[in-house]
């Protein structure tokens, strides 16, 4: 069982689109059991390669007994009904603010075979994969806020001893 370091807000890898997998090797198959160890913790819904350091389109999610993993994925539905959730990050730890996100998502992707998988959910669920996918396009859910919000969680991120800057 490999626990990996996380990334925090600060760190360029969080901000930059992640790259798809092209190669299912055993360095992808490693990065996959790590992405598993390192979600399987309480209190962690999703983990994405970035937040590990590791530039690829890779995801794993462990919300409400459901455990697993998606390689290149891509948000194919989101539902038009939306709702303000409470939303938090493992790369910005102790902040949390109102985001809007869809009620329920279906991501597509692939598994270590490179053969396909979805995974639908709503609630938490539907939350995590935005959540996650958003991470691989190089975004952060605080990046979604309003304004004033926004301004406010960056405030707050700067003063935390784990804002990672040069």
């Amino acid at each position: 069982m490999v626990m990996r370091d996380l990334r925090y807000f600060g760190d360029p890898v969080l901000k930059s689109p992640a790259d798809p997998v092209t190669t299912f090797d055993d360095s992808i198959r490693a990065l996959v059991d790590d992405l598993l160890d390192t979600v399987n913790l309480p209190g962690r819904a999703g983990l994405a390669a970035p937040q590990i350091g590791v530039g690829l389109r890779a995801f794993s999610y462990n919300v409400d007994g459901s455990i697993g993993y998606v390689l290149n994925p891509e948000l194919v539905e989101l539902s038009e009904e939306k709702h303000e959730v409470m939303e938090g990050c493992l790369s910005l730890p102790g902040l949390s603010f109102t985001t809007v996100r869809a009620q329920r998502a279906t991501v597509k992707g692939v598994d270590l075979r490179n053969e396909p998988v979805t995974v639908s959910g709503s609630g938490l669920l539907a939350q995590c994969l935005q959540h996650e996918v958003d991470h691989l396009d190089g975004l952060l859910y605080i990046d979604r806020l309003e304004p004033q919000q926004r301004k406010q969680a960056l405030r707050e991120a700067r003063g935390k001893d784990w804002f990672w800057s040069r």
